[in-house]
């Protein structure tokens, strides 16, 4: 991709390409350390050049009435994506640290081709419903519920799972009729930039209807949720960012949807296969170094049974080696950055200090001086008081917390301000059902299930989030509704 060959990306606003009027900043490879490259690093300036091209293209082109050429750009979007997978691939490796396995699903193949669900919901999508004839106050009259874009879309996204969230907003939120801005997260921002080149030279999208904008400062973003011209907020990231999210959106009450933090629980009823549940929770931890909001990360274990469990899980994440992405084999690649890394590191010493110990893991790997690798690590001996039960690590760290019943492990499971995921383990499915039904989340692995799918609303409670990604729900939080009365008389 010619944007990207030699080692810089561009802006994209009102279909052309531009230079960052704060020059440029890096991306690297977090796997090596070594600088992949630059990419255009953009101010307010560029922003406000990217909101207005927006709105122009929502308010004076036709893009929003006509459903025709929106599934065939999308089309046109996904095939082209899918004609350069492999460089894509490269690209995700590189940048993201992605482990090579995860390309072939949720990090590449998977959310480009979940792109068809996107543009098949707007080529069936029923848009006007008719309420019939009624004669409200006495007077006849024709009702119909029209459903319509929002408008302008400010898109900010993180740095995990960048194809997937990119395009999990991009989708839908074009489908249904919206123009939109994206503001990718500056540790990936060949990811996000790659997109204008392949919408440029292989999509018939008119010029601001999408607008990619790099930046290192993190307030060029906070700009979308503050711009009376943005109509709609979506977001991705952490609660602490969604809170000053929400708070720079009440200014002009705009819409706004959020994908926060987690801190799942990963419940084993005593009746469970304990061993093979266990080590399933540590390959999940494991998986992509734990860089995954809905990962199960806290392993709640029957207390008879807990130093079985922690075994399991440890003898499991032990022989996970963190290693190179680019090898079919690895699992677990590095994090993201040296200031991760840190901050996990961060967090395995505060559970050293409020009195844990890990049963594997705990720091940077031997041998492994060169990139921002973490040791899948387990940490036993701690309550769901811990630091490391409560707050959202990013890495791939579990902790393990026993309980004392299935009452005791829900009420353990829901102590938490989040509310994203969750998974229960039973040999009896109905109690299993029961157990899954009471917990206070948004997405339930039951037993081993997939709730991952285009076709699957994503989204938690509490403190993980409002309103819903992917799936119908996800699609119909690009519209607004409008009732139609026609006097009938």
């Amino acid at each position: 991709m010619a944007l990207l060959a030699d080692g810089v990306s561009a802006l994209f606003i009102d279909g052309k390409f531009s230079e960052g009027s704060a020059g440029t900043f890096p991306t690297a490879n977090p796997a090596t350390e070594e600088v992949l490259g630059v990419a255009a690093d953009a101010d307010a300036q560029d922003m406000g050049r990217a909101i207005d091209a927006a709105r122009r293209a929502f308010d004076d082109t036709d893009w929003s009435r006509n459903t025709e050429l929106r599934v065939r750009c999308i089309r046109q979007l996904r095939e082209a994506m899918q004609q350069h997978t492999e460089e894509l691939r490269e690209l995700t490796i590189s940048e993201v640290g992605a482990p090579r396995m995860l390309t072939s699903m949720a990090q590449l193949e998977g959310p480009v081709n979940d792109l068809a669900f996107a543009a098949d919901t707007a080529e069936s999508y029923v848009w006007n419903q008719d309420l019939g004839q009624a004669a409200p106050m006495g007077i006849p009259t024709r009702r119909t519920i029209a459903r319509e874009a929002v408008g302008v879309v400010g898109a900010i996204t993180p740095w995990n799972f960048p194809h997937q969230i990119n395009l999990a907003k991009l989708g839908p939120a074009l489908a249904a009729g919206n123009t939109i801005v994206l503001k990718p997260a500056p540790d990936t921002p060949w990811c996000a930039a790659v997109l204008g080149e392949l919408i440029a030279e292989h999509t018939d999208i008119p010029p601001g209807v999408v607008n990619i904008v790099t930046s290192s400062d993190h307030s060029v973003g906070a700009l979308l949720a503050k711009d009376p011209r943005v109509d709609m907020i979506s977001f991705t990231g952490s609660t602490a960012t969604g809170r000053s999210v929400m708070s720079d959106a009440a200014a002009t009450i705009k819409k706004v949807f959020l994908e926060l933090g987690g801190k799942s629980a990963f419940v084993v009823l005593d009746d469970a296969d304990l061993a093979g549940a266990c080590a399933m929770a540590g390959f999940t931890a494991s998986m992509h170094a734990g860089q995954g909001c809905a990962i199960t990360t806290r392993l709640v274990v029957p207390r008879a049974h807990y130093d079985d469990a922690v075994a399991a899980a440890a003898g499991t994440m032990a022989g996970i080696k963190p290693g190179d992405p680019n090898d079919p084999g690895t699992v677990c690649g590095p994090v993201i950055s040296a200031r991760q890394r840190d901050r996990v590191q961060g967090y395995l010493d505060s559970a050293i200090a409020e009195g844990g110990t890990f049963a594997c893991g705990g720091g940077r790997p031997a041998g492994r001086d060169v990139g921002y690798f973490i040791e899948p690590t387990v940490i036993a001996g701690l309550g769901n008081d811990a630091r490391v039960a409560r707050e959202e690590i990013f890495g791939p760290v579990l902790t393990v917390i026993a309980h004392d019943g299935d009452e005791d492990a829900l009420r353990i499971a829901n102590d938490s301000p989040y509310g994203l995921s969750g998974t229960v383990f039973s040999a009896d499915a109905d109690r299993a059902a029961r157990f899954a039904s009471r917990m206070r989340v948004g997405t339930v692995n039951v037993n081993g299930g997939v709730w991952y799918s285009a076709d699957a609303p994503f989204g938690g409670y509490k403190q993980s989030g409002n309103g819903r990604e992917m799936g119908l729900a996800g699609f119909e939080e690009y519209l607004e509704i409008k009732t139609i009365a026609t006097s009938a008389s």
